[in-house]
């Protein structure tokens, strides 16, 4: 086009052409920061999200070997033929309690912050290393406990670690009402050793 016959102000402005690539930069910029920052958010969610999962694989561990050790204890009790006598038999793993001094490896076992499992017992009824069918499964060791043999349960009102309810007959073998109190340790491990979780509960069981 000859733009010798066009009007001055007609005529394009030489000082215009870069407005446009100008704006564009400034729009790309804006774009680029905000697809960074989308980015890292997500990937502080996936890291969230899977660390919670990491910590509920270890809790649900060691909940598990919480409840395999007291149905090892009510299985022994329940057998006539068992005396529950820790240290023996069924309960070989079993630790008698000792205030004073207190037993050296069941303080390591119930209060180190890193995975211990010295003089405990690995509950595994099934291999939970193994990953399951879609490979997202798998423990990164599986569960171990350790059982404490807490002393005789006294009849109500006998004292601190008394019944709460009412004593039947006296008698004796897996008839006998005589229990003790079994304080149960449990360590769990997640699919890494960032999570580790140590739970307990106490279990009473017949004694002889």
């Amino acid at each position: 086009m000859n733009h010798r016959y066009l009007p001055r102000h007609l005529l394009p402005s030489r000082r215009q052409r870069g407005v446009v690539l100008i704006t564009a930069l400034i729009f790309l910029l804006l774009i680029t920061i905000l697809a960074i920052s989308a980015s890292g958010t997500s990937l502080l969610q996936q890291k969230l999200a899977g660390g919670l999962r990491n910590s509920q694989l270890a809790e649900w561990s060691a909940e598990s070997a919480l409840r395999g050790a007291e149905w090892r204890l009510w299985r022994a009790s329940s057998d006539p033929a068992t005396r529950m006598v820790c240290g023996t038999g069924a309960l070989a793993s079993c630790y008698a309690y000792a205030a004073n001094p207190p037993n050296a490896t069941v303080q390591t076992f119930r209060s180190s912050t890193g995975w211990v499992t010295t003089g405990a017992t690995t509950y595994q009824p099934v291999d939970y290393t193994a990953a399951s069918g879609d490979g997202t499964f798998g423990l990164k060791n599986n569960p171990v406990y350790i059982i404490e043999d807490l002393g005789l349960e006294l009849p109500p009102n006998a004292g601190m670690q008394h019944e709460s309810g009412a004593t039947g007959a006296t008698g004796t073998g897996y008839t006998s009402t005589n229990r003790h109190v079994y304080r149960i340790t449990a360590r769990g491990m997640g699919n890494n050793e960032n999570a580790i979780r140590v739970l307990e509960t106490t279990f009473a069981a017949k004694a002889d």
